[in-house]
């Protein structure tokens, strides 16, 4: 099967901190591919590096054959088009209707007719079970149905590769299951490929086909949501049990507290 995205030897930084190093991956058309890890891991980056808002310092990232950093302007817009994101926190434009907020992207990148705008706007607000909530703005609905607005805007322009920054983030349970189940059925649907960024186990391994863990920027572990929690790996064992001792440490590396206070010992 081809890949939607690959991502070969690639390290990026800011200045000298290394975000990501050395990273391999592939994201299989047709797949929903999870990538998590814990805060500060490198995550996030990871789908602005394949969006093209950063470049790599070295290494390669193509998406549908094209090195995403060698494109100029118009022909990185013209490769977005073919992308739908769902941000963090939805992102949604506040003064505008949930109808206008799913309609902003065809409206930008496409020369159609408003009647044909308006029969597809209302065709993902139904897929995402919100088509009688056209007509509200977000403040007048609640985060989850906010969360679905944002992923029927995602999928707007019927992407080829959708991208999804921490979907679960802030949700209840049920809303959390029937986000993951939508994300599921639209990947299927549109025969996309799904890269999903999260730290919530079980809601990502009850949809993903393959799973890359990172820690510090690089991948230390990798397979099926079956292998992973079956895994006897050290980190992955932390991560999906949610245990408190293993290795990723709580604090933030660097100099002890007794030496910032000055109570390191004396010679």
């Amino acid at each position: 099967m081809p890949n939607s995205v690959e991502i070969r030897e690639l390290h990026f930084g800011y200045g000298e901190r290394p975000i990501l190093s050395g990273l391999h991956m592939d994201f299989p058309r047709g797949k929903v591919i999870a990538v998590m890890g814990g805060s500060g891991s490198g995550k996030t980056t990871i789908l602005r590096l394949i969006g093209g808002q950063l470049q790599p310092q070295s290494g390669a990232v193509c998406v549908d054959g094209q090195t995403v950093h060698a494109l100029d302007t118009s022909a990185l817009y013209a490769l977005r088009r073919k992308m739908g994101m769902l941000f963090q926190h939805g992102a949604l434009f506040t003064d505008l209707t949930v109808f206008d907020n799913v309609a902003f992207p065809l409206r930008e990148h496409t020369n159609l007719p408003q009647s044909l705008i308006r029969d597809l706007v209302l065709m993902k607000l139904h897929a995402v079970g919100l088509r009688n909530a056209a007509q509200l703005k977000p403040a007048e609905i609640s985060g989850g149905m906010a969360r679905r607005v944002a992923v029927a805007r995602a999928i707007a322009l019927d992407p080829q590769l959708i991208m999804y920054d921490e979907p679960f983030a802030g949700l209840d349970p049920i809303s959390m299951g029937m986000t993951a189940k939508l994300i599921r059925r639209l990947n299927d649907a549109l025969g996309s490929t799904s890269i999903l960024v999260s730290h919530d186990v079980h809601e990502s391994f009850s949809i993903a086909d393959y799973v890359y863990f990172l820690s510090q920027g690089q991948i230390v572990a990798q397979g099926t949501p079956g292998e992973m929690a079956a895994s006897s790996d050290p980190y992955v064992r932390q991560f999906v049990h949610a245990e408190a001792d293993g290795p990723v440490p709580f604090h933030y590396p660097g100099r002890s507290l007794a030496d910032d206070l000055g109570l390191g010992v004396q010679s």
